[in-house]
This record gives C-alpha cells, sequence and structure tokens, in this order.
C-alpha cells in the first residue's frame, strides 16, 4: 500500500516548547530581520529565522521559525500568499514604490475603475515578471538592493510567476485599493508598476499587508510590540509546535481557499 501524502503523515512530537512557528504581526519600520533580532535579544533564543521577507513599510502576516522550525523556512517561503494593498496611480518611482524617487507624474483623471479591473485582470494567471532592482535576488553574488543603492541598474532575467486573483475593492483617485493572491517570487509592487504602464499614466505601490502564506492568517498573528512584553512561558502559548505545524499547516493551500 503506498504512504500517504506527506502533509498527513502523522509526525512525533518534537521535544522542546521553543520548536515551531510564531506568527507576527508586523508593523510598518523595521526589516524582518529587525523583528527576528529583537526576537532572539529579548528571548535568548539561538536560532531564529523566518519565512519570507516583508519590506520594511509593509505591514501584516511574517512567519518567525524558532529552533528546529528554521528547517521548514523553504516550506513556509514557497507557500501562495494573499495581500491587501493600496497603488498610487498616475506616479512612477525608481523603486516602484512610494519609498522611491519620483521619476514622473501624470494625471490620472480619466482612469476608470473598469479600465482597473481590466488591465489587474490581465495580469491574473502565469506571466514573466522582470524582478525590481531593490529586491534580495543576487547578480553575482551580490542582492540587486545593494547595487541599487550605489545606483547601479543591472539587466535581470525575467521570472515565471502566478497570479491567482488581483482584484480592484475600490478607486478614488489617484488611489486604488486592492487585493492579491499569488505564488512564490511574485513581486506586487511591479504588478502595480506594469497595471500602470498598461494604463499610460504610470503607478507605483503605496501601502501592502500581507494577509495570508499558505495556511497561515494575520487574524492568528500578535503585534510585534505585545510580543515582546511576554514572559517565555506566555510566548510559549503562542508558538505553533514543529510537529503540529507539520501534520496541520504543511500542506499547500491558496490563501483564500
Amino acid at each position: 500500500m503506498p504512504s500517504p501524502p506527506f502533509a498527513t503523515r502523522s509526525v512525533a512530537p518534537v521535544t522542546g516548547r521553543y520548536d515551531g512557528v510564531l506568527l507576527v504581526d508586523k508593523p510598518a519600520g523595521p526589516t524582518s530581520h529587525d523583528v527576528v533580532a529583537a526576537i532572539r535579544r529579548t528571548f535568548r533564543f539561538e536560532k531564529v529565522g523566518h519565512g519570507g521577507t516583508l519590506d520594511p513599510n509593509a505591514t501584516g502576516l511574517l512567519v518567525i521559525l524558532l529552533g528546529k522550525g528554521t528547517s521548514l523556512s523553504n516550506m513556509v517561503m514557497g507557500s501562495d500568499k494573499h495581500y491587501a494593498g493600496d497603488m498610487l496611480v498616475g506616479t512612477v518611482t525608481d523603486s516602484q514604490d512610494t519609498d522611491g524617487t519620483v521619476l514622473e507624474r501624470k494625471p490620472c483623471d480619466g482612469v476608470t475603475a473598469e479600465q482597473l479591473r481590466e488591465r489587474m485582470t490581465a495580469l491574473v494567471g502565469d506571466s514573466y515578471q522582470v524582478p525590481p532592482m531593490v529586491s534580495a535576488i543576487k547578480k553575482a553574488g551580490v542582492p540587486l538592493y545593494k547595487l541599487a543603492r550605489k545606483g547601479q541598474d543591472v539587466p535581470r532575467e525575467p521570472r515565471l510567476v502566478h497570479v491567482y486573483s488581483f482584484r480592484l475593492h475600490s478607486w478614488q483617485p489617484p488611489l486604488a485599493h486592492f487585493d492579491v493572491v499569488c505564488g512564490k517570487g511574485t513581486y506586487v509592487r511591479t504588478l502595480c508598476h506594469d497595471v500602470g504602464q498598461a494604463l499610460g499614466c504610470g503607478a507605483c505601490l503605496q501601502s501592502l499587508r500581507r494577509i495570508q502564506s499558505g495556511r497561515l492568517n494575520v487574524a492568528d498573528a500578535m503585534p510585534l510590540e505585545q510580543i515582546l512584553t511576554l514572559d517565555r512561558e506566555a510566548l510559549a502559548e503562542r508558538v505553533i509546535p514543529y510537529y503540529r505545524f507539520l501534520n496541520e499547516y504543511a500542506g499547500q493551500t491558496t490563501p483564500g481557499n
């Protein structure tokens, strides 16, 4: 008889209350590395990592991996993601978000909600996306964002990405509020940039919040500032144990399903 699928296989408990996954609601400001460092320092953990970077000004679900949970990194990073955000239409920047230098501004008063939905829907499915220069992808061993800080713009190979849905919720010029469900490696800022190019007036990402990563949801996360006030006993109650994660969360599920 064939073995059952990996995600449904019974896994023996792993010794250690702090081996597993901690769900953090990250505020705007700190980098993902800052969050990892704060948790390591506050609780004196030796092994702490995360399951997928959030940009400093992005908020929402940051999956923190503790102890043996750090071995789950590839599994968590490879899961599909659900984001909500705001697109600033009519503005083009060098970073494809509002943190960058403005390159161009054009009026967007003539853009309709229907035109926005049409351009957003056109990006649903498989497509090749050129990573932005502010990404962590490496060129000759150097992260692109480090080259960007030096004013360099180097050729990047397009990467295959998948967008499950890209929906407009409201349009109050110049801001378009949206949500997007996408696969690993998709840059939401580039989706916004591409929508702007298709409209002819440009666009960039203004704000972004991660709602879900695989089966993990920000509704089950605790704000970082609250986590840092917990004692170790209270923190242990927030950790999804390693064995439980493998049994209950490891199977890939598209967010929203």
